[in-house]
């Protein structure tokens, strides 16, 4: 009997002994791809991304940079100045000055820095215009001098990265200059959030009688997701540099109506809301309308994605590290995401869909796969993967991910990201590789963040 126990137990610890030696070779073998990821996405973010914008993007002539480039990279285009592209390309450089501790960027982010605070801020009424020319002068129509709150909270993220960076106090004096204009003429006092969209003086436009009100398409009238998530990023990041006391009470405003609020119960975000949350809603409509109403009902795969990073970015910075709910709210955010808008096929993301009434199926409206959903898809599946090791799924489509990207999206001639995915959109290799819209701030920030969190140097996973 002894010599059986004997022999169990010394079974049971030959056993326990080769499970310790897999899962040691099973976590070296997981090193190893890590480190060949790291030089990948290293490689790419440099010679693919970083020393392709720049100093191509550099408008020597008039400060800023320049917005409008076709796929090989030449300038092409009106060049107009917009204070979201010229926004985050300061944030761009100065984030990568940090990352690879190098004053090439520095000095870019400080050019593009000089080109804000003396062409692109009113120093009459205050607040950052949207648009100006390529002067820095005002532009013509159909373009007016309004503003709005997501313009100028990137200008409150670019600014505060900037003097993360340089310690600049012009910088944090603006950046603070701008959270008051905003809490002053964007802020709503009575049903909280943001209004979108003022004029020149900081005029709600819904409010003034010149604005037709259309009973059904109404943007103006509404608040919206877009500008709330990015108020919440741009409280973060001049938080992290000034923890001040109406700033963290914003802060935690914006995530708890994000969370609470705009995020749905099924783990997608309303696109817009009436001013007092009420959700802005076509189901019902007929297949018509609801293809016609698309832009301002359905459901954005790529906003989802990245609003539970955004969340969780909010969380830490607020010092909430074991926020569960927020947590709970933001894996759901990104499984709904994979269940219905990822491409199972060749992997990521669609742009679009909707749930048609009465059924707990997405229909897809829209298969392209935009550059900015895959860059926020990536960082939010490696995310998942690091904070839910258990759940191989999140990794395997990080992975899977990464080599869409790799092969669908990056120019490997010409460098830069096509606007969308190949096997969707062939004819995306000969479009613009830049304009107002298209600038390389999700993707760098995508790339800095995946090869953080691949060292385990990433603060939200430590």
């Amino acid at each position: 009997m002894l010599t059986h126990r004997f022999s169990k137990r010394i079974s049971i610890l030959g056993l326990l002994h080769i499970l310790i030696i897999m899962c040691l070779a099973c976590s070296s073998s997981v090193k190893k791809m890590d480190e060949t990821l790291i030089q990948e996405i290293n490689k790419s973010l440099t010679s693919e991304l970083l020393n392709v914008w720049y100093p191509t993007t550099i408008d020597s002539t008039y400060g800023g940079f320049l917005s409008d480039f076709t796929y090989d990279w030449r300038p092409d285009g009106r060049q107009n100045k917009m204070i979201v592209t010229q926004t985050r390309h300061v944030w761009t450089c100065a984030n990568a000055a940090l990352f690879f501790k190098d004053d090439r960027y520095r000095s870019i982010a400080e050019h593009g820095f000089n080109f804000l605070k003396t062409k692109m801020w009113d120093d009459t009424y205050g607040g950052f215009y949207t648009y100006r020319n390529q002067q820095g002068l005002p532009i013509e129509q159909p373009f007016t001098d309004g503003k709005m709150a997501y313009g100028n909270a990137f200008a409150i993220y670019a600014l505060a990265a900037y003097f993360e960076l340089t310690d600049d106090s012009t910088a944090l004096s603006l950046a603070k200059d701008t959270f008051y204009w905003l809490e002053k003429h964007s802020h709503d006092p009575v049903e909280k959030g943001y209004m979108n969209d003022m004029s020149r003086d900081g005029t709600w436009l819904s409010n003034l009688p010149s604005v037709p009100k259309n009973p059904r398409y109404r943007p103006i009238h509404w608040k919206d997701q877009n500008s709330s998530i990015h108020l919440l990023e741009a409280f973060s990041e001049l938080y992290r540099v000034w923890p001040d006391s109406l700033l963290h009470e914003r802060l935690v405003e914006m995530l708890t109506l994000i969370r609470d609020r705009i995020v749905t119960e099924k783990g997608y975000l309303t696109l817009f809301m009436e001013k007092d949350w009420t959700p802005v809603s076509f189901a019902g409509s007929s297949e018509a309308e609801r293809q016609a109403t698309f832009y301002f009902d359905h459901i954005s795969f790529g906003h989802d994605v990245e609003t539970a990073y955004l969340m969780l970015e909010a969380c830490h910075v607020l010092g909430q590290h074991s926020e569960s709910k927020t947590l709970t709210i933001a894996k759901k955010m990104v499984d709904h995401a994979l269940k219905y808008g990822w491409d199972k096929t060749y992997g990521g993301f669609f742009d679009g869909g909707y749930y048609p009434e009465k059924s707990d199926s997405v229909v897809i409206v829209n298969d392209a796969k935009v550059w900015w959903v895959q860059a926020d898809g990536l960082n939010a599946l490696l995310l998942m993967s690091k904070l839910f090791p258990k759940e191989q799924r999140y990794r395997q489509a990080f992975l899977a991910q990464w080599d869409y990207i790799n092969q669908q999206l990056i120019d490997h001639v010409f460098g830069g990201w096509y606007y969308e995915g190949l096997d969707i959109t062939p004819n995306a290799r000969k479009a613009p590789k830049a304009s107002d819209w298209k600038v390389n701030y999700h993707n760098t920030r995508a790339l800095m963040n995946c090869i953080k969190m691949l060292r385990s140097e990433h603060e939200l996973i430590q």
